[in-house]
């Protein structure tokens, strides 16, 4: 189970780059709101990790894979739930995370690190 945790986390710091890259497009480059940017940037690090973790870390044979994605961005979504719950307090509590929002999505990641690497190892992925 360690190494299927270490590579859950590598996959997350990058899901953490690609989430933090969107937000900052939508945010600074298109002007977007700070809360639904977020959702839209949270939606693309859950596609990509979803896709790496199916070819890395879990190495999942199942040919359904719109089926295994809607259950992994749904599992996810509690982890999810967790990590934008924190993104949204530090963003409305604290101006220095308003200022610079990839500290609070960098915050809201790691709270919901133990809570998605369990729903996915055991609901989406199986006991791989």
């Amino acid at each position: 189970m360690s190494r299927q945790f270490f590579r859950f986390t590598i996959v997350g710091a990058l899901g953490f780059l690609v989430d933090a890259g969107v937000l900052h497009l939508l945010v600074a480059g298109a002007g977007g709101d700070l809360y639904a940017s977020r959702l839209l940037s949270f939606l693309a690090a859950a596609s990509f990790t979803w896709a790496m973790n199916r070819r890395f870390t879990f190495g999942s044979g199942d040919r359904r894979t719109g089926r295994q994605w809607a259950r992994f961005v749904a599992v996810n979504a509690v982890g999810g739930g967790i990590n934008y719950g924190v993104y949204a307090a530090l963003v409305a509590t604290v101006p220095a995370v308003a200022g610079l929002p990839v500290l609070g999505v960098a915050a809201g990641s790691l709270a919901g690190l133990a809570v998605n690497f369990t729903g996915s190892r055991t609901l989406v992925f199986g006991r791989a």
